[in-house]
């Protein structure tokens, strides 16, 4: 297979160095992006009077044909430097010389910053729909737990009783936000690089609108020097992933702590999981263990690709080319993890009795005792410590602060009254939080119901190519 650039030499390069520095390997990744981007360049040229109405369709059908070779046929080259090169010579194969006029008017700089835009905003597409699924897995769950209450920690120590909706619902508002920020990234990498040539601009006189168009991008790229050297968006795409994989790595962690013997709050589904070798009673979180590996290794991908980028003079540099394994990694660690998280959280199994135990137990109805005094008009930091003593009186005791007589209680805070017992139950405190976004049953309906609403119309404004 010739090179495309053979004719300024005279020697074949070094067959190690050849090996070394082929990126078809990975890049064949691209096979999709480059022929759709080919097929717009194409009818470009013949728009420009480069290429005849037989040229162009012959090109076109070949472009067709390549679309249909299975991945094993295509990985099977080895002697393409890259997926420009793999198209450039089986298009020959297949329709001759004709084939070599694809490329006037174009460069691979501009060639592989367009392919990469556009697995970009298709992998992007996917990512969103799997966040929406993984969302709404969220949301079913919330609702089947109906009213059941479990404790909220800080620090890791029981805080504040909740319902188990509401520390579901957690997880979905980080979710869209990382829905937003995957669409922010789209909108503003949807522009297209064609046209910008090697680094000055393509030297034939091209409508580069019309390509853009073609190809779905808003408009052409304003600079040809920072569109072929351009990789923000990667660096973005990957940036936005890293807090995908961060979030479901505090769930995964999470689910983790709480599928242990000690918390017991859920059981871990046996098609997510895997026994030991050795321990026969075993059942280890292994999918939840793997989604938190995997986030460090998209944390690493996209310091890997600032670090590429940060010394790069403009325009196109050689070492742009390690900025794709990067990124194709953290895209499918990403794409898979989202997907394994959805069928974790269907299958999983929570013990609410259990959860309702602990929500119940270790004095975390002190803070709305110390509200009932601040209701009476006490300040809140006498009344914090008052039932700061009265709980250290009821470790020492072995009881619930709910288990002190009223005598008992009026020896810490003279205030308290009899109705100061019902104001400890777990639906009492669970219904004084009777704010937006707090924990109140009738809040979090409201919530659920507005999540849902909100999935709904962000499901409609994916992009069908997803």
């Amino acid at each position: 297979m010739k090179k495309m650039w053979s004719g300024r030499f005279t020697r074949p390069p070094d067959a190690e160095f050849e090996k070394w520095q082929r990126s078809f390997p990975f890049d064949q990744r691209l096979l999709g992006e480059e022929l759709a981007a080919s097929a717009a360049h194409a009818r470009a040229l013949a728009k420009a009077g480069i290429l005849s109405a037989a040229e162009l369709n012959a090109i076109v059908d070949g472009l067709a044909h390549i679309a249909k070779l299975s991945p094993e046929d295509v990985a099977l080259n080895q002697t393409a430097e890259d997926v420009h090169h793999f198209v450039e010579e089986r298009l020959a194969e297949l329709i001759g010389e004709t084939a070599y006029k694809l490329h006037s008017g174009r460069s691979r700089n501009e060639q592989i910053a367009t392919d990469l835009r556009l697995y970009v905003r298709n992998r992007i597409d996917a990512a969103q729909l799997q966040i929406l699924d993984l969302v709404k897995v969220f949301l079913d769950r919330a609702e089947q737990s109906g009213d059941a209450a479990m404790p909220a920690y800080t620090h890791l120590q029981a805080a504040e009783p909740v319902l188990v909706a509401h520390w579901l619902l957690a997880y979905a508002e980080m979710l869209l936000r990382d829905y937003e920020r995957l669409a922010d990234c789209r909108q503003r990498l949807n522009l297209c690089p064609l046209g910008s040539g090697a680094v000055a601009g393509a030297p034939l006189t091209l409508d580069r609108q019309a390509i853009a168009n073609e190809l779905e991008f808003e408009a052409p790229t304003a600079n040809s020097i920072d569109a072929t050297s351009d990789r923000d968006f990667a660096i973005e795409f990957v940036q936005a992933l890293t807090l995908v994989m961060v979030h479901l790595s505090r769930w995964a962690e999470e689910l983790i702590l709480f599928s242990t013997r000690e918390y017991g709050f859920v059981q871990l589904p046996e098609s997510y999981s895997t026994g030991s070798s050795a321990m026969p009673q075993k059942k280890n979180p292994d999918a939840l263990e793997l989604i938190r590996g995997k986030s460090a290794r998209v944390i690493g991908n996209l310091v890997s690709l600032l670090t590429i980028v940060k010394g790069l003079p403009l325009a196109y540099n050689k070492d742009l080319q390690e900025t794709q394994e990067p990124l194709f990694e953290a895209a499918e660690a990403a794409l898979s993890s989202l997907k394994v998280a959805s069928g974790f959280m269907r299958d999983v199994q929570f013990d609410y009795a259990r959860m309702q135990a602990a929500a119940e137990d270790g004095h975390i109805n002190a803070l709305a005792a110390a509200t009932y005094l601040v209701q009476l008009g006490v300040p809140f930091r006498k009344a914090h410590k008052q039932v700061g003593k009265m709980v250290r009186y009821c470790l020492g005791k072995g009881c619930k602060l709910e288990e002190l007589s009223l005598s008992e209680l009026r020896e810490f805070a003279p205030e308290v009254n009899q109705d100061f017992y019902s104001r400890l139950s777990v639906d009492a405190v669970l219904g004084s939080h009777d704010v937006a976004g707090g924990t109140n049953p009738r809040r979090v309906r409201e919530a659920l119901s507005k999540t849902r609403e909100n999935l709904a119309v962000l499901r409609g404004g994916v992009h069908a190519n997803a």
